[in-house]
């Protein structure tokens, strides 16, 4: 027993395993991270990696003197592909390049106007930098810098170190107020800015001025011009490479199951519009089991039907139309004879009843015709056919007058039955003439398109209104300008040419011209 899986079950459950691996690296990602926007990129591991850096370049920067710290500041500049500044805490530059920061980058840089210490001594007010005398000690101690002599007595206690040696930490100095988030209080951020805009990122770094033995806060301004960049100074790529391969991991998820839906969707859209056109032989594949499997099987069911229907439809109409011939000839012929003998007065009168007859017996060719074209679509063996030929042929028996133009080349040759073109291609010149032949020219082209030849019977009549087109070549529909006696068939000439081209593999399409006129077209395969 075979079992079903609903479409509707195949793709929730493929959407919720995507689902699933994209919730998972996200919250991985904020795990890690630490939070969500531009402040995110400088918490956690990957802010703690840029602040030794920071560090690392402020302690190389602070055993230089001059210019050789902004030399110090280029040179790290040129390995990271970045722009480095350093700036005091009153906002002093004090290496780098001359510069201009832009106005909401100024706005995250706590720059904080200098606080007199004791005795009006100039101390700065970001002088209890708390915790990094250690770190930029053993900084500039593995940079090979060098060290600072002892302090003296007075240095000492000018600079918070108790006579006995022990240091004396001040009071720490926030280097912000109140209301600043996380990671404005932790000293990093990274805002977009500038003319052109830049990435900047901003890093609280200790540094050793010339006039102190113990470091104070300093910023450390990075400026990178592109997000590449940014995420190369952050080393995230491998994040960016994650992002990445995971989006075209879901792409390669989801593509079996989008191309098998789309597969089947696209197999039972042509079979339809086959079905629609006539051919009722199509099959789909029936081989899902899901809801397009069912729909396929229904289809094919349809068609099944349809074909069957239609077949013994022909088939009654054929029959009927048999039988009716024997008594039409004998009724031509008694009317013939009625002709010849009736007397004047009655000689209109047998007129009217023998051009009864005749559209009696033209309806009844018709007919056979057209349940012959039906029937014998299953038994037709198509051949390569010399296309002129064919139709020089055709035009010699349907334009006595002259009146139409062809234009084919000799070395087109075309894959059909010679009875069922001939047949299609003479109905279709028929109605030019009849429709618009005092209208203009009529021309009968062909051209080949890849694999297959287009076969065009073009005219300059008044065309057929645009709501009949569709409905063109149904079983005994004519358009509302083809219904009168001295105009119009029986409906069943164009059913006749989409049968026998059908018959052959091929199809029709009916269309106007613009600004008036009519085209048929013939599509069949190349020999």
């Amino acid at each position: 027993m075979r079992v079903s899986y609903p479409l509707s079950l195949k793709v929730s459950v493929w959407l919720m395993l995507n689902l699933l691996l994209l919730a998972g690296l996200g919250v991985g990602f904020l795990v890690v991270q630490g939070g969500l926007g531009w402040g995110a990129l400088v918490a956690g591991p990957s802010g703690d990696r840029i602040q030794a850096l920071a560090n690392v370049i402020a302690g190389e920067a602070s055993a230089a003197t001059g210019d050789d710290r902004t030399a110090v500041l280029k040179r790290f500049g040129t390995a990271y592909n970045a722009e480095f500044y350093l700036y005091s805490i009153d906002e002093m530059q004090i290496a780098g390049s001359a510069l201009e920061l832009p106005p909401n980058v100024r706005a995250q840089m706590e720059f904080r106007p200098p606080r007199m210490g004791p005795g009006g001594s100039g101390r700065r007010g970001g002088e209890g930098f708390r915790g990094t005398r250690s770190e930029f000690d053993l900084t500039r101690r593995r940079e090979g810098g060098p060290d600072r002599p002892p302090p003296s007595s007075r240095e000492s206690t000018e600079k918070g170190i108790a006579p006995d040696g022990t240091r004396r930490e001040p009071p720490p100095m926030p280097l912000g107020g109140g209301g600043l988030n996380q990671e404005s209080r932790s000293g990093r951020f990274v805002v977009r800015a500038g003319t052109p805009a830049a990435y900047w990122v901003g890093l609280r770094v200790p540094y050793f001025s010339a006039e102190r033995n113990f470091p104070t806060p300093a910023k450390l301004v990075v400026r990178v011009h592109s997000m590449w960049a940014l995420l190369s100074l952050l080393n995230l790529q491998s994040w960016l490479l994650a992002g990445t391969g995971v989006l075209v991991l879901s792409v390669l998820f989801w593509l079996p199951l989008m191309r098998s839906i789309t597969r089947s969707i696209r197999q039972l859209t042509t079979a339809t519009e086959q079905i629609a056109e006539g051919r009722f032989d199509t099959r789909v594949s029936a081989s899902r089991r899901d809801e397009l499997g069912k729909l396929g099987e229904s289809v094919n069911r349809m068609a099944t039907r349809l074909d069957a229907h239609m077949t013994g439809q022909k088939r009654f109409l054929g029959d009927v139309a048999h039988e009716l011939c024997s008594p039409l000839a004998r009724l031509q012929m008694a009317t013939g004879i009625l002709a010849d003998q009736a007397p004047t007065t009655l000689q209109e009168t047998v007129a009217d009843v023998r051009e009864e007859v005749q559209q009696m017996s033209t309806l009844v060719n018709e007919l056979l015709a057209f349940t012959k074209a039906g029937l014998q679509s299953r038994e037709v063996v198509c051949s390569a056919i010399d296309l002129a030929p064919l139709a020089r042929e055709v035009l010699a028996r349907e334009d006595t007058g002259g009146r139409v133009t062809l234009s084919v080349a000799d070395d087109l040759r075309v894959t059909a039955e010679t009875d069922l073109l001939s047949r299609a291609l003479g109905n279709l010149v028929r109605n030019a003439l009849r429709y618009a032949g005092d209208a203009g020219p009529i021309t009968v082209s062909a051209q080949r398109d890849h694999q297959h030849v287009a076969i065009a019977v073009e005219d300059s009549g008044p065309g057929v209104p645009v709501a009949d087109l569709d409905r063109l070549g149904e079983p005994f529909f004519r358009p509302e300008l083809a219904r009168t006696r001295e105009t119009g068939g029986v409906g069943l000439g164009l059913a006749i040419v989409r049968s026998s081209i059908a018959s052959c593999g091929g199809e029709v399409r009916f269309a106007n011209r613009m600004p008036h006129g009519f085209r048929a077209e013939i599509r069949l395969k190349a020999a």
